[in-house]
């Protein structure tokens, strides 16, 4: 079982303003990719884009479809225990027997409630 990376903040990543994409070209910004694994392109000092390789982006969508199966799983077996312990919810004569529990007074906390005070 792969856990998730833990990401970086973009400003420890390297950054390269977006004229200097225009003015390197896109081989001089893919340099500073393979030396780096991954740059950020910046417009006005904010981050605009994170440019990596593509086996980093399928590598990153692999973890994240991984974890989206876990959760998935994790939550049909969250599903089925909830229906099963529903499940006497529906056998016969159990809406009378919830009506008669509810039409009962009840004590909390050393007070007697009826349906009336709710």
């Amino acid at each position: 079982m792969s856990a998730l990376p833990a990401l970086k903040p973009l400003d420890t990543l390297p950054q390269t303003p977006a004229s200097d994409v225009k003015k390197l070209g896109w081989r001089g910004v893919m340099k500073v990719v393979a030396r780096s694994g991954k740059v950020v392109v910046t417009n006005h000092n904010q981050p605009e884009a994170v440019i990596l390789p593509v086996e980093e982006y399928t590598r990153l969508l692999n973890l994240l479809r991984d974890a989206a199966a876990r959760d998935e799983a994790a939550l049909d077996a969250l599903r089925r225990k909830f229906d099963e312990r529903l499940a006497c919810l529906n056998e016969p004569g159990t809406g009378d027997k919830l009506i008669s529990i509810f039409d009962k007074p009840f004590r909390y906390e050393g007070k007697i409630f009826n349906g009336d005070e709710f």
